[in-house]
C-alpha cells in the first residue's frame, strides 16, 4: 500500500505522540481529521486499534482488528491484535482468542509473541503441555531472557512457572 501523504501522515503521527503521551482525546481528535480514503490504511488502522484497546474499547478494537486482517492477512499484529481484543471483548473468551490465533500460529514461526499468546490460551484453556510447547518454540523465535522474566511475571503462565525457572 502507498504510505501516507501529508496532512494524513501529519495527523497519524500527531494522534500516536498523543497516545504516547498519555492523551487519548487528542490522538482521537487527531484521527477525525484523517481523509475517509485512508481510514482502511494500515498506519490509521494501527493507531485507532491502539487508541481503542488504551480505552479498553474492546468491542471496537475487535472490529478495527478483524479489518487489519481482512486488508493483510500477511500482518502478523493484525492477529495478535484480534485474539487480544477478541479475548476481551463482549461475549469474548479466551477459547474465541485461541480458536482465532491458533489457524496462524505455524504461518508466522519467527513471530514470538504469536507463539507466547497460544501458550497463554492454552495454559488458560487447561493444556499444560501444549502450553509448554508453544512456550519453548516463542523462546526459540526471540530474545529468551526477555520472554522468560515476560513469562514468570504472566499469571496466565503461572501453572508452568516452575518448569520456566528451570531454564
Amino acid at each position: 500500500m502507498k504510505p501516507l501523504e501529508n496532512p494524513d501522515l501529519y495527523h497519524a503521527r500527531a494522534a500516536q505522540g498523543w497516545l504516547e503521551l498519555g492523551n487519548p482525546s487528542e490522538a482521537a481528535a487527531e484521527l477525525e481529521n484523517i481523509s475517509p480514503a485512508q481510514d482502511n490504511h494500515p498506519a490509521v488502522l494501527e493507531i485507532r486499534w491502539e487508541l481503542a484497546a488504551k480505552q479498553a474499547k474492546w468491542d471496537a478494537a475487535k472490529d478495527i482488528a478483524r479489518t487489519i486482517v481482512t486488508e493483510n492477512p500477511d500482518d502478523a499484529s493484525g492477529w495478535l491484535h484480534l485474539s487480544y481484543a477478541i479475548r476481551r471483548a463482549t461475549g469474548g473468551s479466551v477459547q474465541d482468542a485461541w480458536d482465532v490465533l491458533l489457524p496462524v500460529g505455524n504461518k508466522f514461526p519467527k513471530v514470538a509473541l504469536i507463539s507466547y499468546n497460544l501458550a497463554c490460551y492454552a495454559c488458560q484453556l487447561g493444556k499444560p503441555i501444549v502450553a509448554w510447547k508453544w512456550l519453548q518454540k516463542a523462546f526459540a523465535a526471540g530474545d529468551l531472557a526477555h520472554l522468560k522474566f515476560m513469562a514468570l511475571h504472566d499469571s496466565d503462565l503461572e501453572p508452568l512457572w516452575k518448569k520456566i525457572s528451570g531454564i
